[in-house]
Parts: C-alpha cells; structure tokens; sequence
C-alpha cells in the first residue's frame, strides 16, 4: 500500500467500523477523481452532489457516489473511455478494483458505472484493526457509484478546486449556490417511498449555516426538468420556500435521522432536529439568480 495512502487514512482518526469503510470508499473517490483529472475529463464535465460538497467543500459528513454533469448536452458522451485512466490510477496505489457500466434505457440521460472492491481486503491493506477487519463479512464489497448527466439542466457556473490529495489536481465543480440548487432539487424531487434521504435535509442545512446564497435559475430549470415545477410565471424566493415548506411538513425526522446517522461521525449533531427547525432554515433562506 502506498504511504501516501496510509496518511490520508491516519487524518480521519477512525475508530468504528463504519469510520474505515467510510474513509476507505472516500480515498478510492479521491484517487478516482485523479485518475479522472489526469484523463481530461474535467474539459467536458462538473463534480456536483453530496461528494463535490464532502470532497471539495468540506461537508462534515461521508458520501457514497460520484455525481458529474457534462458542460453542454451531449448524447453520444461515452463514460467507458474513462474506466482504463481510473483502474490504472487506482491500481498505481495498491487497490485491486473492478469497473462496469450499468446498462439504461436507450432514452435515458444518465450515464452510470459501478466500481466495486473486497471491502475486508482493502480493511486489511490500510490496515484496520485486526477486530475491525473480522466483523467484515469476506464477500462485502464496496461499491461506489458514478453518474454523468449526458442533458444536463442550463443555467449554472462552475468554477476549478484544487485538491493536494492523493497528489495536488484540479477538480471543475459547480459554485457553490449552483450545488445548493441541485441539493434543494433533490429535496423538493426525490421519493422517499420508505426511505427518507435524510442526507438531503443534512446537507440542506449545510447550505444555510454557511449563509450560502441558492441559485435560483439553476434550480428553476432543474425543477421543470424533472417536471416537478411546470407553472407558466419565473420561479420566485417566495414560492421557493412555500414549496420547501410543504415538503418539509411531510418529513418523517426520526427516518430522516436514521438516514445519516452513519455518515457523521457526531449523531448528537442531529438532536435538535425538528419541523420547527427546518422551517427557520427555509425563512433564513437568500438567494443569487
């Protein structure tokens, strides 16, 4: 195992057992993204979602996938031209992985790959605790998700991060009101059947405490892509909270709470949590079109 690699493990203090596997599946993201880097796939591409905010923003939670939006539409984008930069980056720091494409519909957008790895293995390569490493079912896998958007909505801005780890790179991301306003569209669009995405709300508040402002064009295209906004006026501050707000009262908190819990390393983070408190974070709501 690289030594680089074994310092990047020693920052994140681990202790439980989800603390490795979180940090593991987060040093494969990162070595991904180099692998990426290096392949020039940020001429054509942005990072947004969940891990641009972990990765390149610092969001005090883990995060499973790798979400990335093309620059301009483009249908006949090819996201297997990529696998052979990341497989060799990330076999160049001791991890043995495999790589494939899932397989859509012919009409849809998104294209997607899994990329998958003996989780005890890998335990035993950062060298976990031994106790750690035996809790670890032999035939776990880890498995991280990446999506490219081939249509994605218009109206947002990106800008370059550096990143020094596994060696300094840069990363194209959405700016940070843009990456609110694909996090608020996930909020007000995603079905939660029986699974609350309480890693939504979490970093929904994320937003807030940071006083970030939320691109209101973005997300109004977002919105009417998914067909969740189809009203003939502009989307307004106003009717941006009052939707907010209506979801909001439908929340299930103690599922919301169950949702995160393992991606944070303090779940008395979570205490306060409330409909009150998500309605004082919609009210403190600012905006940037």
């Amino acid at each position: 195992m690289d030594h680089v690699i074994l310092e990047m493990i020693n920052q994140y203090q681990c202790q439980t057992d989800d603390d490795y596997v979180n940090a593991l599946k987060e040093i494969v993201q990162q070595i991904a993204l180099l692998g990426l880097w290096r392949a020039k796939f940020f001429e054509h591409t942005a990072f947004y979602g969940g891990t641009a905010l972990r990765v390149l923003y610092k969001l005090d939670r883990f995060s499973e996938d790798l979400d990335f939006s093309l620059l301009k539409p483009n249908p006949d984008f090819q996201l297997d031209s990529y696998f052979d930069a990341v497989m060799t980056e990330i076999n160049a720091f001791g991890f043995d992985v495999s790589i494939s494409e899932k397989k859509k519909t012919p009409d849809s957008h998104i294209k997607s790959a899994f990329l998958k790895a003996n989780t005890r293995e890998h335990l035993f390569l950062i060298k976990a605790p031994q106790l750690i490493q035996d809790r670890c079912h032999g035939r776990s896998n880890l498995i991280i998700k990446f999506e490219v958007d081939t249509d994605p909505p218009e109206q947002f801005s990106t800008e370059t991060i550096q990143l020094l780890n596994p060696i300094p790179h840069g990363v194209r991301s959405y700016t940070l009101p843009d990456l609110f306003a694909g996090k608020v569209s996930a909020v007000l669009c995603r079905q939660w059947q029986n699974r609350v995405k309480g890693r939504d709300w979490y970093d929904f508040l994320w937003f807030i405490q940071r006083a970030t402002p939320l691109g209101l064009n973005h997300l109004e295209q977002r919105l009417r892509a998914f067909g969740y906004y189809d009203a003939q006026e502009k989307l307004t501050p106003e009717k941006t909270k009052d939707l907010l707000k209506k979801k909001t009262s439908l929340l299930d908190i103690e599922k919301a709470k169950e949702d995160i819990v393992k991606f944070i390393k303090n779940p008395s983070r979570l205490d306060g949590w409330s409909h009150e408190v998500f309605i004082t974070a919609i009210d403190q709501l600012q905006f940037i079109a």
